[in-house]
């Protein structure tokens, strides 16, 4: 039923709100229409905003409530600590216990959805109000969604294929047990070497007599082939105290309902009428599902024809067909998933007034269309650092975003950074988290926060599986710092609008013909034993990777632009809202959709065709004459008189050959592929994030194609705006893991070259500090800087410790344009693991501070040091005479761990069962701590 018209306006009101919270603090600022030209009032308001973004493109955290146990006093602290580290909001995620009930000393785990847990969320809702902060709520405990309130008939999916093996001369079989939930489709008697002659002409036998198959005897050796309509058995992930239980079927919309009532209705209780901002689906982690009772009917609607005669093919190759009715049935899976899952959840979220945001890929198969019903697209990093020269989830929903016109797009960023948790530094967090900016994402959700309570050892409580960046770091005092560095990044690439010339068609048609169903092999109907099990591979996202190979993206990055993915649906509903399309290895193509691409070529599009042309019309019916017509348009394309339509067969020409057809959109020289860009398009001007993602430093020559008269350089940690000497060939001087803002307008700011500055050590610091360490009494002198880990006093110390000295100066003041500099050493870069390794995401370089260090100059607050190139400017803060250098640094969390046991968890595991496994905690070892040397103080000079 309709809302009543009160209604309605409190869900237009709230959806306003909401838009508003993300566009007002630049509506009438920035615009990518055509406007007049820039002024400089208009250049000056744009700075202000930079220097003081708005709250709203802070990063988040996830914050995990583990049990769920929270309690309100450590709701608040937790809170606070937040908004004191620059983190601007929280997606409230319940996940598994990792205490027990203790009436000795009060500790209770709340049953998930309880009064106490409705209770202490409200609570939560609360508090982040009072301070300001947006709050997410994930829909469920653990993933993929589920729990006690789905019944087996609504459980994930899955096609049962057993195969059982009937010895010569046998004439009757057992049929398989079907179970609850579970219902028998058909079956099929073949030889036992199946080949696809025998399966084109394979007929189902009758149904089972008294439970068992009846057939002819043969001198041969035969398979009995069964196909049940049945369940994956998957429990939901990590889930919290009452909430285990089993995964909802993705496919089935009664099964969304039946949740959304269950849970969502209960969790949105907690907010009263003010809903969270929004409201969270995890990634579909739903594996194997691959079947919904409702299947056979829906794809007899969908795709026009019976399913239940091609089953075989979903197993084995039944001929030609064979890609055909895979690509029919994946496709259907991916229709149904979008009309089953994702489109209830928009329109739960928008009856509740509150965003939908997804991470809309994994299983079931869903595509980049399927973001369409998403109103906050989210990515997910790969946890390696070549991540943004492959195909990658963050890619996927960043094109997403730009396609569907989504001004902000989140990452689950950090997921594997630099394992075990709490082994991750500040450089660590930039340095992915400018890989995820590359891709074109502008709003971080840390993975993550976990809640922790007083009682809990130091550092706390930690998530089984991915880092943890909670004020339990001894480093947390340079949260801010790193926090202001993102939060305007964030901001600047939310501008105007996106500007990537290239857009990537994704072959998800070929994709879904790569599909198939997976199968038990067994001896007999009655053998558990003997069987081989093949997996089902129904996702369009894993497998696209695959298809793609790992070249066609780093080609077209390094030939000097960038790309976001589209596919054949979008094209279909939007057209190719860009300048250039390329086809890497596309086979099958619908025609309508090929119809439009070569309608976009004589139009002067560029269509630049890999390694093959399209050749195949997707799916079973119509196939011949369709894929004449595809074959067709090809050589009206590639071989007709089309010239923006180019053929290259070696796909590692690409590159050059792009460039060749296309103005790059950034040129480097000398060619340096692991500086990467963005570039957003605004009014009056064009704004570029340039980013050197390697571990050492990059000289090179910079040239824009969307350049303007003048540019600058804005920085993100400071907020300041500089002028560039030329707009034209810029000058950029990278250290390791450094980035970098430049805007091109007429009206920016301009400068006057500067001649190179020179150096040289005014003082050797290095030696003769005292040293504090915390709260713990003790107290050296070092004469010369060593590691923490060193001493065996210290080698198990996490915390942070003050390094104290004074020294004397003289003609401490500067001539105009001189600078001195407190520098700690450059860093020394480490080397490089294999770029296919798994969970290889972290900076590659040992730093002279482990890890960060709050420096403070005869009483003033100077500054924190935490990356390269490892120096802050004092000019400001020293004076003639004695001046007092005090240093705060703090190390990681790892050395405390290192020298205490840790919990196995085994009464844990008995009461609530094996949940969880910690990550890579075995062997913990002390790590380097501390300012690790030499510290000089360096006086910088402009040359004459």
């Amino acid at each position: 039923m309709p809302p009543a018209p009160s209604a309605a306006r409190r869900h237009i009101s709230t959806r306003l709100r909401l838009l508003l919270r993300i566009l007002l603090p630049v509506i009438g600022l920035l615009c990518c229409r055509p406007a007049p030209a820039q002024t400089s009032t208009d250049i000056a308001a744009l700075h202000r905003v930079f220097a003081n973004p708005p709250d709203s493109s802070r990063i988040m955290m996830r914050w995990w409530w583990f049990g769920p146990a929270a309690t309100k006093p450590e709701i608040t602290r937790e809170l606070e600590q937040m908004k004191a580290g620059g983190i601007g909001g929280v997606e409230v995620a319940s996940l598994y216990a990792l205490g027990l009930d203790d009436p000795s000393t009060g500790f209770r785990n709340t049953p998930f959805l309880s009064d106490e847990h409705i209770d202490t969320l409200r609570f939560a809702a609360q508090e982040a109000r009072r301070l300001g902060l947006r709050m997410d709520v994930t829909l469920g405990s653990g993933w993929p969604f589920g729990g006690p309130h789905i019944p087996v008939t609504q459980a994930a999916g899955k096609l049962r294929v057993e195969r059982y093996a009937i010895a010569a001369g046998e004439t009757s079989a057992l049929a398989p047990f079907v179970d609850a939930g579970e219902a028998m489709i058909s079956a099929y008697l073949l030889p036992a070497s199946i080949s696809a002659d025998d399966i084109a002409h394979a007929q189902p036998l009758p149904p089972p007599a008294s439970g068992r198959y009846t057939f002819p005897a043969a001198a041969q050796p035969r398979a009995l082939v069964c196909f049940i309509s049945s369940r994956t058995g998957m429990n939901v992930k990590r889930p919290s105290v009452g909430a285990a239980g089993f995964v909802l079927d993705h496919y089935d919309p009664a099964a969304t309902a039946n949740h959304l009532h269950a849970v969502g209705d209960r969790l949105l209780s907690a907010f009263g009428d003010q809903p969270p901002y929004a409201v969270f689906s995890d990634s579909l982690e739903d594996y194997g599902s691959d079947w919904s009772p409702a299947l056979l009917s829906e794809f007899q609607r969908r795709r026009g024809y019976d399913l239940r005669p091609h089953l075989l093919a979903l197993v084995a190759d039944a001929g030609p067909d064979t890609a055909a009715i895979r690509h029919d049935w994946g496709r259907t899976l991916t229709e149904m998933a979008d009309d089953g899952f994702l489109k209830p959840l928009h329109a739960w979220a928008e009856q509740h007034h509150t965003l939908f945001r997804s991470q809309t890929y994994g299983f079931p198969p869903v595509s980049l269309s399927s973001n369409r019903f998403a109103d906050l697209p989210e990515g997910e990093g790969k946890a390696t650092f070549q991540m943004w020269r492959e195909f990658s989830d963050t890619r996927w929903a960043a094109s997403a975003g730009h396609l569907f016109h989504h001004p902000v797009v989140s990452s689950e960023t950090w997921t594997w950074l630099h394992s075990p948790a709490f082994r991750a530094t500040p450089l660590d967090m930039k340095a992915e988290a400018d890989l995820h900016f590359l891709q074109g994402i502008n709003q971080l959700i840390g993975h993550g926060w976990p809640y922790s309570p007083p009682s809990a050892p130091e550092p706390g409580w930690r998530m089984y599986a991915a880092a943890a960046f909670d004020a339990h770091n001894p480093w947390y005092f340079a949260m801010p710092d790193l926090t202001r560095y993102l939060q305007r990044v964030s901001f600047a690439l939310r501008q105007g609008e996106p500007a990537n010339d290239v857009a990537l068609l994704l072959p998800t048609d070929d994709v879904w013909a790569s599909f198939k169903a997976g199968y038990h092999q067994r001896s007999s109907p009655t053998s558990p034993g003997g069987f081989d099990q093949t997996g089902s591979n129904v996702t369009v996202d894993e497998q696209m990777g695959k298809v793609l190979g790992k070249q066609v993206i780093a080609q077209i990055l390094d030939a000097g632009f960038n790309v976001d993915f589209i596919d054949a649906d979008t094209i279909d509903s939007i057209g190719i809202p860009y300048r250039v399309l390329i086809l890497p290895d596309v086979d099958r193509l619908p025609v309508a959709t090929y119809e439009k691409i070569v309608a976009f070529a004589r139009k002067g599009g560029i269509v630049i065709a890999t390694r093959r042309m399209p050749a195949t019309a997707p799916g079973l019916l119509n196939a011949a004459e369709d894929s004449a017509r595809v074959n067709e348009l090809s050589q009206t394309l590639f071989h007709g008189a089309i010239p923006s339509a180019h053929f290259i067969q070696d796909e590692t020409q690409l590159g050059a050959n792009l460039a060749q057809y296309a103005a790059p959109d950034m040129t480097l020289s000398p060619r340096t592929p692991q500086i990467g860009f963005i570039h957003r398009k605004v009014a009056g001007g064009n704004l570029y994030f340039v980013a050197n993602t390697s571990n050492e430093e990059k000289h090179v020559q910079a040239q824009f194609r969307d350049s303007a008269h003048h540019a600058e350089t804005w920085d993100a940690f400071s907020g300041e705006v500089s002028g560039l000497p030329d707009a034209t060939h810029i000058a950029l001087d990278l250290a390791p893991y450094e980035s970098r803002l430049i805007y091109f307008s007429d009206a920016a700011m301009t400068a006057a070259p500067q001649p190179a500055a020179q150096e040289s050590v005014r003082m050797d610091l290095s030696r003769q500090w005292k040293v504090t360490f915390g709260e713990t009494g003790l107290s050296e002198d070092q004469d010369h800087l060593a590691s923490w880990s060193d001493d065996a006093k210290t080698q198990f110390y996490s915390g942070v410790a003050t390094y104290r000295k004074s020294f004397n100066l003289q003609h401490a003041a500067q001539p105009h344009g001189a600078r001195l500099l407190l520098d700690f050493g450059p860093g020394i870069a480490e080397s490089l693991p294999s770029p296919s390794a798994p969970h290889t995401m972290r900076a590659y370089i040992v730093p002279p501070v482990r890890e960060a260090a709050e420096v403070y100059l005869n009483g003033k607050r100077a500054g924190v040091v935490w990356r390269p190139p490892y120096r802050l400017d004092v000019t400001a803060y020293v004076h003639d005479g004695e001046n007092d250098l005090r240093i705060v640094v703090g190390n990681t969390a790892i050395n405390s761990l290192a020298g205490q046991p840790l919990p196995d968890y085994r009464l844990l595991r008995d009461r609530y069962g094996l949940l969880f496994i910690p990550q890579d905690m075995e062997n913990l070892h002390p790590l380097p701590s501390g300012i690790l040397g030499p510290v000089t103080l360096v006086q910088s000079v402009a040359a004459r």
